[in-house]
């Protein structure tokens, strides 16, 4: 099904970080939490920086939203996070989230799933805290722009972290364009991770239909070998999703890659 591009001005208006995060991270009802989407991207996540040991100075987390649990193993393996979102609202969001402010949404069972996959008797609350101080700043960012966090100019990063943010471009040929201005972001021998669905058109939030790009096992193999990367990491996981799911997103699958950038393209 085709769906109409969501224009920069509707994630500005209507994408509300309270309800996304309700919508799609609730510990009992969250979509990606019932898909297992959640757990498998913090498997991931703790494989890259704990078993592959993907570790350095600077990690620039790309489309970082209002979540938090995509960070939680990298505060482990990276001296600072520097997070780099869209929109105001979202940006402001993931600060009352490092405070830990009241009325905000509860990460606790994330937190703790992830100091379990650690197994170093970390406390919740420590884990907290460290993300706390890693995470040193929080910029805008736009993927569409050749240098994604201008007006400002930051030197070359270790890691390049971009969770769910790349398919919301416009079409295939975007997404490249986008690949490959992250890049820019990025030392060559440091390390991209990209984590996206793949096979949908669209996601519902708060009766606002949002477009996603149409992305392929296939076409992310291409475009992240084509803009200068060496694939070290790949995985699909499949969805079990009821009928009543498909009100709310029509992807089937989720994809992680961990990939070595060789070139500048």
């Amino acid at each position: 099904m085709d769906t109409e591009l969501t224009g920069k001005d509707i994630y500005e208006e209507k994408f509300n970080p309270q309800t996304y995060l309700d919508t799609f991270y609730n510990p009992n009802s969250g979509v990606l939490v019932r898909e297992g989407l959640m757990q498998f991207t913090l498997r991931k996540l703790h494989e890259t920086f704990t078993v592959r040991g993907v570790k350095g100075e600077t990690l620039i987390d790309i489309g970082q939203g209002p979540t938090i649990y995509q960070d939680l193993s990298a505060c482990e393996s990276f001296k600072e996070i520097i997070g780099a979102e869209y929109t105001e609202r979202n940006r402001e969001y993931y600060k009352k989230t490092l405070r830990n402010e009241p009325g905000i949404f509860d990460w606790t069972t994330v937190i703790q799933t992830v100091c379990d996959l650690e197994g170093k008797g970390t406390t919740v609350e420590e884990k907290r805290e460290k993300l706390k101080k890693t995470v040193t700043k929080i910029i805008k960012c736009d993927i569409n722009k050749s240098n994604p966090v201008e007006p400002l100019v930051l030197p070359r990063v270790d890691c390049v972290m971009a969770i769910g943010c790349l398919e919301c471009v416009r079409d295939l040929d975007s997404f490249c364009d986008a690949l490959k201005n992250i890049s820019s972001l990025l030392k060559v021998g440091g390390h991209l991770i990209i984590d996206e669905l793949l096979n949908g058109t669209y996601y519902f939030l708060g009766g606002t239909r949002f477009s996603c790009v149409t992305l392929t096992e296939e076409f992310m193999r291409n475009a992240i070998t084509d803009a200068g990367f060496a694939i070290i990491d790949l995985e699909v996981q499949a969805i079990n999703r009821d009928k009543q799911q498909y009100n709310i997103s029509d992807n089937d699958s989720d994809i992680f890659i961990l990939a070595r950038k060789l070139q500048d393209i």
